[in-house]
């Protein structure tokens, strides 16, 4: 029996994403890190097909397009960026068990391959609440983590989608209090994000014309 593929992001038949949801989705590269961040990078804009593939590997595990995505985020880093190490900021225990996988996760493990970097658990959530469906206020309460083991001098933090950056900039001080001296962030998707010298809504990234799927990964 042979199943026909079908793209995540316009749920059309073809590989996932498909040529048009690719061609319709902004590539964005480089953004201001918040701190303590030292690098902070994001393959595309969170609107149309990009943010149909994230929602529906999040919310109904949907992993045809966990491949393509670690590919584009990878495009998105720099050269040399030396990270010993990728982790990810994990959902609530809550959240996990109810669908069975954590979305970061899946991406971290996918990027490594394609970087050919050890993914390590570092992170333990202690928080119940997760972010999504937060107002922009309730976001910047930042959630919790605990370390579960010391790590590297040096870490690359995958998350999936960065709205405000209270997850990855609380991840990232307790990754820095556990030992950490350089933490690096790269994520698929990101709402805009402002910065204190922007007013709200501005965007504070450096955007580049290509598609995550014109350009091909800059890590050997």
């Amino acid at each position: 029996m042979l199943l026909m593929r079908v793209c995540a992001g316009c749920g059309g038949p073809g590989p996932s994403p498909c040529g048009r949801c690719r061609a319709g989705m902004r590539a964005v590269g480089e953004m201001a890190p918040p701190e303590p961040l030292t690098g902070l990078w994001a393959a595309f804009a969170y609107v149309g097909a990009g943010r149909e593939l994230l929602a529906r590997l999040k919310y109904h595990n949907q992993r045809s397009s966990v491949r393509w995505l670690a590919s584009a985020m990878a495009a998105a880093l720099p050269p040399g960026l030396p990270a010993v190490a990728l982790t990810w900021a994990p959902t609530s225990p809550q959240r996990r068990r109810r669908r069975g996988f954590d979305q970061a996760e899946l991406l971290a493990r996918a990027l490594g391959r394609e970087v050919g970097l050890p993914v390590v658990s570092l992170l333990k959530r202690v928080d119940a609440a997760g972010q999504t469906g937060r107002s922009r206020r309730q976001r910047s309460c930042a959630p919790e983590f605990s370390y579960r083991r010391p790590p590297p001098a040096s870490v690359l933090l995958v998350d999936d989608v960065i709205t405000t950056g209270a997850t990855l900039q609380a991840a990232a001080t307790t990754l820095i209090r556990a030992g950490s001296e350089r933490v690096c962030a790269v994520v698929a998707g990101t709402t805009p994000l402002p910065s204190p010298q922007q007013p709200p809504g501005a965007v504070n990234m450096r955007t580049h014309n290509s598609t995550p799927a014109e350009r091909e990964p800059q890590w050997t």
